[in-house]
């Protein structure tokens, strides 16, 4: 049961706790093995989570100093975060766009890889929903990077403590997240 007087961040651990954490035996997107998976998406996708999602990035953003002009990530997992907080951003007057990165360029049209709003030149925050080994992100940071977009670092819902944050870090690319997993009760 959620509670009704909760902090913006904690209404949402209780949401990814009710919502988006299975226990089971799971193969994760990185091939590991996992007793637990965490569906983001449940939360990220729901009314409230986009709620809470967009207003909690941006203020990690500003406490980083973030001014990004674009945010988004690899498909699916990133889409909803990204919208989340392009609409806060929309809803507190300031313009910040979202974008897509596709797991493999168009056959067709214009054969792109990323979609939607995004230039060359411009300052861009790689979201995602969970890091595990943080292979997602460093693919959607290669592909914005080689269009010309400038990563100001990488913004997560929930960190599964396994790993994706330090080795981003050690790439350089500065990591915020929402959650941790073991605020999510998951050791």
């Amino acid at each position: 049961m959620l509670s009704k007087n909760a902090s913006p961040q904690q209404r949402l651990r209780e949401l990814l706790r009710e919502r988006s954490v299975e226990r089971g035996d799971f193969v994760l997107a990185s091939g590991r093995r996992s007793s637990f998976y965490i569906d983001a998406r449940r939360t990220t996708m729901s009314g409230e989570g986009l709620a809470l999602v967009g207003p909690l990035a941006l203020e990690r953003f500003a406490a980083r100093g973030w001014e990004p002009r674009f945010v988004g990530g690899l498909t699916l997992g990133a889409d909803p975060v990204a919208y989340a907080i392009a609409a806060a951003a929309r809803a507190s007057g300031r313009t910040l766009d979202a974008f897509t990165v596709r797991k493999q360029p168009k056959t067709h049209g214009a054969a792109r890889r990323i979609e939607g709003c995004f230039a060359a030149g411009a300052a861009v925050v790689i979201v995602e929903d969970v890091i595990t080994t943080g292979g997602s992100a460093e693919e959607a940071i290669r592909a914005v990077e080689g269009e010309g977009g400038r990563v100001l670092g990488v913004l997560a819902v929930v960190d599964r403590e396994e790993g994706g944050r330090a080795a981003l870090d050690g790439a350089g690319y500065a990591v915020e997240v929402l959650v941790r997993a073991t605020e999510l009760g998951i050791t």
